[in-house]
């Protein structure tokens, strides 16, 4: 699938590391270096904008190298990008550790997933068919 996109930093652009990578690194585009602070979190700019095609997301998720070595992930995991959205991609990062966090220009922040989704029309209804699992839910299997 061909997506258009619009690169405004001075980064490559997104690629697969591998050839079964789902992922695609996304970098934080930066003048300066910003600081996370413990506990914090800020919106850090990518410099990319995106033309996905109707019925296509680009997922956003967490690096698992930053979140175990440093405790850096995102706040809304998976961010979503919608088809129609053509802004700048932002991405939400949070400091999860108890030590201060530097990021620098070019610093690979997250992964972009693009992954086909569906709409839904509702049918309202009275009730719902039964079920062997019926409306149990949080760990009611007790199993860990």
């Amino acid at each position: 699938m061909k997506v258009k996109i619009v690169n405004k930093s001075h980064h490559p652009l997104p690629q697969y590391e591998t050839v079964s990578s789902a992922g695609m690194d996304i970098r934080a585009y930066l003048a300066e270096p910003v600081e996370l602070k413990p506990l914090e979190r800020k919106l850090i700019p990518t410099g990319l904008h995106i033309a996905l095609p109707e019925g296509y997301e680009a997922q956003m998720r967490p690096r698992s190298g930053l979140a175990i070595k440093h405790g850096i992930t995102l706040l809304n995991t998976p961010g979503t990008i919608d088809a129609d959205y053509r802004g700048e991609i932002g991405v939400i990062l949070i400091n999860l550790s108890s030590e201060p966090f530097l990021i620098n220009d070019g610093e690979r922040i997250c992964q972009m997933i693009i992954a086909p989704y569906s709409q839904v029309e509702w049918q309202a209804e009275v009730t719902l068919d039964e079920t062997e699992r019926g409306a149990g839910g949080f760990g009611h299997t007790g199993k860990i």
